[in-house]
């Protein structure tokens, strides 16, 4: 034992209240009767010695010494008591602002436990609280003080915490009353001041603008409070960059006061006329839109204040929740320095998302599972969101009961150890208290924050909408109910701080500045419809780029690729692989296709261009092909050759996501946005795996320039190719992509080259920060990886650029005997390729690899059709089901250039599921495309 009495390790240690009470009442029971007291507890006294030694908490060992032995079971019980109302006093809390829910005070009351008010008179205040405050004389003052603490108009839901500092935290902030905010009359005034323009706001535009939808905020305007309070305490840090998300209900709002958009300028937007000239001229405020727009509740924006920060409102459409991971991409992005070698370095201080969310599609939309799941993987963790239930209580026309499973719409944060606040929105005051909190809970534990702002929705859905059709009892009240500038106006009355006569005042004056503003918009002639007018740079399509790199520059890294430190015990069977790599560079063999990549990335990192590149199994690729990071074999420990070639000046990484698609899609969606100059990869495990992205890329990847001007030029890696596998994971349904593709909006690539796999990428990686860029979708390969007739030579790297079409060697030497053009694409072709070998027997034919599906390279196919004079038809040969891939796109193109030549489709027959369930039968079928496609 210590000689200063604690022991090391002591168990006593982790004792406080009511069981360290215990555990003394014991140890003293121990020296008078040692056989009295249990076995196991009496050799922890034999070895560990007195527990009052060890507690540093004098007031309380004090009061547990004047507790008598026979009322350990009432102390017991008090803080059980005292817990109940920490855990469950949310129950009860004063959060409806309607007062339409029923509160449960039966967890909290004392005769549950055994307890009367004279017990409670009894007990030490210090038992049930620490740092008692001076008025508080005992167990009764303290219970009935933690009651006021936690059925407020704040209730908290911190229990399911794991880490104790956090739960210590959180309860001392409630405890120690910080959370009673003193505002001075001044703040008061300003408060009421920007509450009379949130609500005149809506009012004005309800009055001027008849029947226009805009999602009002009306229930909930005190989420602009929040949001002020947020950025008040943002700029006292010195954040570089806020990133909101959120769906349409109150956006209007949110632009004009929080991103400060005009009065005018929205006006304007109501009244279909010109808003440019309304746009401050002090470049504060950015907006961009594309050449089809969208609706205004759809739209974002970005203001920069005077002290340098950064707030930007992500445009969403109505897919709600499917922003949520777009603005944690570009947090991160906004977090990170790229511009060195290595991992970028991450100031999770430096930028956070507020994520706000709606309280029926919280629940039961899964992306947000999907967000908060990765929110703490170190590819993707952000050092915290700030998310905010906007709680109408209500979805579209949908009643709690019939939304969710839940108590509360937030009950799905709590799974994720995401503590979890409720206030009522009628109480400014308390909310603006809940941001700070929230804003300081992250900057101490750089975690995930949820407030659940509890409001109403005073119209239906949209402006046009009769509520009480569907949800009377509610708005029945909501009618009744007054509004939180009318409550706080009126508290503010009764406290002397304004006067009847001011209060109405500062309404007229806010009503007179919008009519002013709006005055000057009905002076402008409304916006005349226009023809659409796409950018030509748009048009234009892809530069001609030269991306050869020279042969000197990929010797010596493939040299570096291929050298790690003598202590690295990497795999030994796979460093004989990778040692392979040396041969195509002493004349023997090929570069295969993961190889070709590896150095793609290493030349894009020495032209300065940092490369991201994400998915599952990622690290080594899903088909074992990559292996871009290493691991000792005995020690585990992580090797990047990528970070150690010279002449790299930009950043990798490369993470293995958790198994989610949508949102971490979105993640890397919105990382592009917020580094245009990133090369940010993101491949699928399987192509068809990207279906469960779906909504990503037609709400935002495809479209997002032509509605809001935004430019990505994301690249998604989507493994295709029938094997004989089944259906699932034959077809990353090729088809869907060149159904969305239109007005140059992205590549789609089948290929049947590595050194094209490498020049295509470094074409992308050219166009990046550039007016053309656009995303690139590759249909990846599968047992393409390693064959050799997808292999490149040195030479095939070292010059020229990417194809967007191919001629099959050997094939189309007599151009007057060419009866048949076949083209193909990906897998495909390479099925023929190995069919025709070196051409002989097959002067018939030519073949074209189409490399390129969209934009279609029809002038270069053309050129090449017209080479064979006697050629009678063009077949497209595909493995995909006839009703799928790209036949349905390339037909018109075909029967375009033609010139009178037959055009037909050789492959499956139309089908349901892209392919057969039996590996025979799927060789059985590919026989016999092949064969009539090559057949006289």
């Amino acid at each position: 034992m210590s000689k200063n009495g604690t022991p090391i390790g002591s168990p006593w240690t982790k004792l406080s209240g009511p069981n360290l009470g215990y555990v003394l009442e014991m140890y003293d029971l121990f020296i008078e009767s040692p056989e009295s007291v249990d076995e196991d507890l009496g050799a922890l006294f034999k070895e560990f010695g007195s527990p009052s030694v060890v507690n540093e908490n004098v007031a309380e060992i004090s009061a547990i010494q004047h507790v008598e032995p026979n009322n350990f079971e009432k102390v017991l019980a008090a803080v059980q008591l005292a817990d109940a109302i920490r855990s469950h006093g949310h129950l009860a809390a004063d959060i409806y602002p309607l007062n339409d829910r029923p509160k449960d005070f039966t967890r909290m009351d004392p005769s549950s436990y055994g307890l009367s008010e004279a017990d409670l008179l009894e007990i030490p205040a210090s038992l049930l609280m620490k740092n008692v405050p001076s008025n508080i004389q005992n167990g009764l003052q303290a219970i009935e003080q933690l009651k006021s603490f936690y059925t407020d108009k704040i209730a908290y839901e911190f229990a399911h915490i794991i880490n104790p500092q956090e739960r210590q935290w959180i309860q001392s902030k409630i405890e120690s009353s910080s959370m009673k905010v003193a505002f001075s009359k001044d703040e008061r005034k300003v408060l009421l001041t920007r509450l009379s323009k949130i609500e005149g706001f809506e009012k004005f535009i309800h009055r001027t603008f008849v029947g226009a939808k805009r999602f009002s905020i009306e229930g909930l305007d005190t989420l602009v409070v929040f949001l002020d309070e947020l950025i008040r305490q943002s700029e006292n840090k010195q954040t570089k960059e806020i990133l909101i998300g959120m769906a349409h209900r109150g956006r209007l709002n949110v632009l004009t006061h929080v991103i400060n958009k005009p009065y005018d300028m929205m006006f304007a937007d109501f009244a279909h006329v010109p808003n440019e000239s309304f746009l401050p001229k002090d470049n504060s405020l950015e907006i961009t839109t594309g050449w089809y727009g969208d609706v205004k509740y759809h739209m974002g924006a970005t203001h920069t204040a005077k002290s340098g920060l950064k707030v930007k409102l992500a445009y969403n459409p109505s897919h709600l929740e499917v922003v949520s991971p777009i603005v944690t991409g570009q947090t991160r992005s906004a977090q990170e320095d790229t511009s060195k070698t290595g991992v970028p370095v991450q100031n999770a201080k430096a930028a956070y998302s507020v994520l706000i969310h709606g309280d029926a599609a919280f629940p039961g939309q899964g992306i947000v599972a999907e967000t908060f799941n990765y929110s703490r993987v170190r590819g993707y963790q952000t050092g915290g969101s700030i998310h905010i239930i906007a709680n109408n209580m209500i979805g579209f026309t949908t009643e709690y009961y019939d939304s969710r499973s839940t108590h509360y719409s937030s009950d799905t944060a709590k799974g994720f150890e995401v503590p979890v606040i409720h206030v009522n929105a009628d109480d400014v005051e308390a909310v603006i208290a809940v941001a700070r909190l929230a804003f300081e809970y992250r900057e101490q534990f750089g975690k995930d924050i949820l407030i659940d702002l509890m409001g109403y929705r005073r119209f239906g859905h949209n402006e046009m909408d009769e509520p009480l059709v569907t949800n009377p009892t509610m708005y029945h009240a909501i009618h009744k109910h007054p509004t939180v500038r009318e409550l706080y106006s009126k508290q503010l009355v009764s406290d002397n701080v304004l006067t009847e006569t001011e209060v109405k005042n500062i309404q007229s004056d806010i009503q007179k500045t919008m009519q002013n503003s709006y005055d000057q918009v009905k002076e402008l002639p409304e916006n005349k419809l226009q023809d659409i007018i796409i950018p030509e740079v748009v048009l234009n399509g892809y530069p001609e780029v030269q991306t050869g790199v020279e042969e000197e520059t990929l010797v010596k890294m493939n040299a570096e690729l291929l050298s790690w430190p003598a202590e690295f015990a990497a795999f030994t069977k796979l460093e004989k692989i990778l040692k392979r790599r040396e041969e195509p560079f002493k004349g023997k063999g090929k570069i295969d296709w993961a190889h070709a990549e590896t150095l793609a990335i290493g030349s894009i990192l020495q032209d300065g261009n940092p490369v991201r590149l994400t998915g599952q199994d990622a690290q080594r690729g899903t088909f074992a092909h990559r292996h871009v990071v290493l691991h000792d074999e005995k020690t585990g420990a992580e090797l990047v050759p990528l970070h150690h070639i010279s002449g790299a000046n930009a950043s990798f990484v490369v993470y293995n996501t958790p198994l989610t698609e949508s949102a971490v899609l979105g993640y890397e969606f919105g990382y592009n946005l917020e580094n245009e100059k990133a090369l940010v990869i993101w491949e699928a495990q399987y192509g068809d795996f990207a279906n469960m992205a779906q909504v990503m890329f037609d709400q935002f990847i495809s479209s997002s320039r032509s509605k809001w001007g935004q430019k990505s030029g994301l690249v998604m890696l989507l493994p295709h190719g029938s094997e004989g596998q089944g259906a699932e994971h034959s077809s990353a349904r090729l088809e869907r992509y060149l159904q969305m593709a239109g007005e140059n909006n992205w590549t789609v690539a089948n290929l049947s080259s590595a050194a094209n796999y490498f020049h295509i990428l470094r074409r992308q990686a050219k166009m990046l920060g550039d007016e053309t860029m656009r995303p690139l979708i590759i249909m990846a390969p599968k047992s393409l990886l390693r064959h050799p007739q997808v292999g490149a030579k040195v030479a095939d790297l070292t010059t020229g650029q990417f194809e967007t079409i191919l001629e099959q060697p050997g094939l189309g030497k007599q151009p007057k005997k060419v009866e048949r053009i076949l083209l193909a694409s990906g897998k495909m072709a390479i099925d023929l390729a190995d069919k025709v070998k070196d051409g002989t027997d097959f002067d018939h034919l030519h073949i074209i690899r189409v490399e390129q599906l969209y934009p279609f390279p029809s002038e270069k196919i053309q050129a090449v059709v017209e080479r064979f004079p006697n050629a009678k038809e063009i077949a497209w040969v595909q493995e995909e089901p006839q009703n799928m891939g790209s036949w349905t796109f390339a037909d018109p193109y075909l029967r375009d250039l033609a010139g009178g030549k037959n055009v037909r489709y050789i492959g499956r027959v139309k089908r349901s599921s892209p392919a057969e369930g039996d590996g025979e039968a799927h060789k059985m079928e590919q026989s016999r495309i092949i064969t009539e496609a090559v057949s006289r």
